[in-house]
């Protein structure tokens, strides 16, 4: 009886848990919310996860949150790696008269770390990526590239299967990618993780059809 209780309650947990998963799939890339119309109240201000990542790749993110709705996407939390000061000092520049939160994770890999201690730094991050998404929930989440963002996402992408937190990932490729996408950026396509995928260059776009080219953001 005991047994048959068991395999019962497996049978039920797994139904549901891949009808919620073909669910969020199915409504991955849908928008955030119905436009309002006119008379309606206002659209509400969004929170926002930014990750950045060194170099380039903060570059171009500074970059695109100048032309950003501030007034839309707010409160904002900017992420970068625990290894990665100037960054955080870059966005901390552009968020000059805002309440904007600045905070650092574990990266997975450093360059040049072996893959073998990588298991325990990538364990050690994902628990600290899960600790900071659990506090901060955030309605969308902006990046570009780094490889700090692939945690962060797939959390964001568990949340919405277990319905913690309904995340809207947008991912921007980096500009410097033009005849493949990087790796975060495969997983985060091929996974069907990125609500709104993102892409500088037109031959990008032919070779992955769910991406939206949006030219030189540079």
């Amino acid at each position: 009886m005991a047994c048959t209780v068991a395999i019962a309650l497996i049978i039920v947990t797994t139904t549901l848990t891949v009808t919620r998963l073909l669910y969020v799939l199915h409504r991955t890339g849908k928008p955030l919310k119905p436009r309002s119309s006119k008379g309606s109240a206002p659209q509400q201000p969004l929170s926002t996860l930014v990750v950045l990542g060194s170099g380039g790749h903060t570059a171009e993110m500074i970059n695109l949150l100048s032309v950003l709705q501030k007034d839309r996407f707010a409160p904002r939390f900017y992420i970068a790696a625990a290894t990665d000061n100037m960054s955080l000092q870059k966005a901390r520049l552009l968020e000059e008269t805002s309440s904007s939160q600045f905070m650092q994770i574990y990266r997975s890999r450093e360059v040049g770390q072996s893959y073998i201690t990588s298991v325990w730094t990538t364990l050690i991050a994902l628990s600290h990526g899960f600790w900071l998404m659990l506090r901060i929930r955030p309605q969308v989440i902006l990046c570009n590239g780094p490889g700090t963002c692939v945690p962060l996402c797939v959390i964001a992408f568990l949340f919405k299967i277990v319905g913690i937190r309904w995340s809207s990932v947008f991912y921007v490729e980096s500009i410097a990618r033009v005849q493949r996408l990087s790796l975060s950026g495969l997983l985060l396509y091929k996974l069907h993780i990125a609500d709104q995928f993102f892409v500088q260059w037109p031959q990008l776009q032919r070779k992955y059809p769910r991406a939206h080219y949006v030219g030189c953001l540079m």
